[in-house]
């Protein structure tokens, strides 16, 4: 699955099925959100109802097919392990990276356009700002629920035995 910058200068590629896709509410992404819809001609991040939706693979399955050299990455606090990566021709926010031995990679979900995964699940919700009610498209959890960290040791688990 290709995902694409605004301008098409950037692209990702993602082989196959993602471990999950997801809308997150925590503090640390809406704030992330909002500091790359900030810069410069960025397309939106942020969801109308604060969360941001990726959808997550694994970091064996991910390539930068085109344009790396113009991936750069942004932190929120100095000392985090997160880095939002932002193709820096259109300032799209492209996946983000971790410093850390994270063995997956959320792939902003809007770069693969109408070809995007479909949402399965909402979570860290109790960090929702704004008023108004979640979408109850589907299941949202004020955390992580047992199904994603399940999903996520699954995809561990296949990658530690070459599957």
């Amino acid at each position: 699955m290709l995902a694409r910058c605004a301008c098409g200068n950037v692209e990702v590629d993602a082989v196959g099925a993602p471990i999950i896709s997801v809308a997150c509410y925590c503090d640390d992404c809406q704030e992330g959100s909002r500091q790359v819809e900030a810069l410069q001609g960025a397309p939106a991040v942020l969801d109308p109802d604060s969360g941001t939706t990726y959808t997550l693979y694994r970091k064996d399955r991910v390539r930068y097919s085109k344009g790396a050299e113009l991936l750069k990455s942004l932190k929120i606090r100095e000392k985090t392990d997160t880095n939002r990566v932002v193709a820096t021709c259109c300032n799209s926010a492209m996946v983000m990276k971790f410093d850390d031995s994270k063995h997956w990679v959320p792939v902003y979900r809007a770069r693969f356009g109408s070809n995007a995964p479909p949402l399965e699940m909402r979570i860290c919700t109790k960090f929702k700002s704004g008023s108004g009610t979640l979408p109850t498209d589907v299941p949202s959890y004020p955390g992580f629920s047992l199904k994603f960290v399940g999903k996520l040791l699954g995809a561990r688990i296949a990658m530690m035995f070459g599957r």
